[in-house]
């Protein structure tokens, strides 16, 4: 089934004739939707391009191509008119039988509309979230899990081999605080004077893990965690650590956020991937000492100074578990690394090129989009804390808030390089105001409509004429592919939601000048073609963004 868009042979065409006034010069001609429909269907600047290589005015090319178009076989009954206006464009009025044509291709492509458009289709391995397993996601994350897996999606669509990937970050003196913590906690269920370390966790859901565990173990530990030996602490924040991973994987489960795995800081130290790391950097010379500490020479790579790797005293940074970590993605065979960072990470990027560039590989095949933060606003005011992490408000509680659609859809309609402020009383209402209500009411109506099952005879003819909605729904159909592909190439699921929201406002606009039922054979016939297509579409771009397409609101 073809995935181009409708307008894709019109374009080729009009481009055929282009090159045969410019003598054979060849032509590529746009075909774009001008922003007053008064001007028409379609217009092209494709005279004005090529004007320079012909040396002529760009309007007298038009004016020549214009009478090539009125008079050639097929593109004469496509085009009802073409008028060449201002310096040299030329306005395209498509005809009834062209529309009718186009609603057809796109019902007949289905789900294989605007798919699999990628040239070369490349294996893709997306980190994305990787949040410490030490509290619950925030609505920080729950940006960055809707951008990441709205990203995954588009490339799956685009044709590309997806992996998913959650960085866990189980290693270091966190997990330590977390496990003196959730220790102290456990402790205090006993009566036991235990407290929190002064720059420990906080929060109801460290003492729920503390319950969790004395369920668990019951007083196995009451007597040795005042104070915690290595091996309790050790249990706490282990044990500790594989409860609190399992409720992050079971509320970004909840959010329609899958991994396809989860790596282990730990196992890089473990394993000695680490130390591995750190020789190899220093055997190639980008690792040096200096006064007792190593150093990476990331100004090579252009960073704007060196970084340390491993302290003076013994300890290493973060930045080499990220050096292990990342030659070993870099090795896997992927064509390309997606790292999904926040807001702060900015200047990590330099530092994460320098290690793909070290270890031999393209640092073209990283790419590290940056997320920016998200706030949340209740009756005109900032909303910032949580009852169950007594910080940010927690993805569970944002999902118990709006629900999964509308969290899903509002993540993602800004661009992620933007910091923008989420209305929880928006996204609480049932009406067009709220966007993903907007557009999943739309395909609700026509799920509606398409349930009584209409009919019209196979072999209807196209609409003596078309109302400008028609026209209007049908042409921004036709962009999908466009949008998609955009979306794809420039790692923004937020073109998906704004596409849909363009394409809903259509549809509406159509469903209120326009009936379906009752009207002539060849009327029903191109409508219901016009309303498969764009429930479709709908569908398809939701999903793209992890959001239903319900049948019924």
């Amino acid at each position: 089934m073809p995935t181009d868009s409708p307008i894709t042979p019109l374009s080729q065409a009009l481009a055929r004739e282009a090159s045969a006034v410019a003598g054979g010069t060849p032509a590529s001609a746009s075909l774009d939707p001008p922003r007053d429909a008064g001007f028409g269907d379609l217009a092209t600047n494709v005279a004005m391009t090529l004007a320079k290589a012909t040396r002529r005015s760009p309007r007298d090319i038009a004016e020549e191509l214009v009478g090539r178009i009125t008079a050639d076989p097929e593109l004469g009954t496509l085009v009802e008119s073409a008028e060449v206006a201002g310096p040299g464009f030329i306005n395209l009025t498509l005809s009834s039988r062209w529309f009718a044509g186009a609603a057809r291709a796109i019902v007949a492509a289905g789900d294989a509309y605007g798919r699999g458009q990628a040239d070369p289709a490349e294996r893709i391995l997306i980190e994305f979230v990787s949040a410490n397993p030490t509290g619950p996601p925030h609505v920080g994350h729950a940006r960055q899990a809707a951008y990441g897996d709205g990203v995954a999606r588009i490339l799956e669509y685009a044709g590309h081999d997806v992996t998913r990937e959650f960085y866990v970050n189980d290693y270091g003196r966190q997990m330590e605080l977390f496990g003196a913590s959730v220790a102290a906690r456990y402790g205090a269920l006993f009566g036991l004077d235990t407290a929190v370390p002064e720059d420990g966790y906080q929060g109801d859901y460290i003492g729920v893990l503390a319950q969790e565990l004395q369920g668990e173990v019951g007083d196995t530990y009451a007597g040795r965690v005042d104070p915690p030996d290595a091996e309790t602490l050790a249990f706490f924040s282990d044990r500790g650590h594989e409860l609190m991973l399992a409720a992050m994987r079971a509320e970004l489960d909840r959010f329609r956020v899958r991994f396809d795995s989860f790596f282990s800081e730990t196992t890089l130290h473990e394993g000695g991937a680490v130390q591995r790391g750190l020789d190899a950097l220093i055997t190639s010379g980008d690792a040096y000492e200096h006064e007792g500490a190593l150093w990476f020479r990331t100004t090579t790579y252009g960073d704007e100074k060196d970084r340390v790797l491993r302290r003076s005293d013994g300890s290493t940074t973060y930045l080499a578990a990220d050096v292990a970590y990342h030659l070993e993605k870099a090795g896997r065979g992927d064509d390309r690394l997606l790292d999904v960072l926040g807001a702060d990470h900015h200047g990590y990027i330099p530092r994460l090129r320098a290690v793909i560039a070290s270890g031999g590989f393209d640092p073209d095949m990283l790419e590290v989009p940056i997320v920016q933060l998200v706030s949340l606003t209740e009756g005109g005011e900032s909303k910032k804390m949580s009852k169950r992490a007594g910080t940010l408000v927690t993805l569970g509680e944002l999902l118990d808030d709006i629900g999964v659609d509308a969290a899903r859809f509002f993540l993602v309609q800004r661009s992620h390089e933007t910091a923008f402020d989420l209305d929880l009383d928006v996204a609480r209402t049932q009406s067009n105001e709220n966007p993903v209500f907007y557009v999943q009411y739309a395909h609700a109506r026509i799920a509606g409509i398409l349930a009584q099952d209409p009919v019209a005879p196979a072999d209807a003819g196209p609409p003596a004429e078309l109302d400008q909605s028609e026209r209007a729904l049908l042409l921004t159909l036709c962009g999908w592919p466009d949008a998609v592909a955009e979306a794809e190439a420039r790692r923004s699921p937020h073109r998906v939601a704004a596409y849909l929201t363009d394409l809903s406002r259509d549809f509406h606009a159509f469903y209120h000048r326009c009936r379906v039922v009752g009207e002539a054979p060849e009327i029903v016939a191109f409508r219901l073609d016009l309303l498969r297509a764009t429930r479709t579409v709908i569908a398809m771009g939701l999903d793209l963004i992890g959001v239903e397409a319900p049948d019924r609101m």
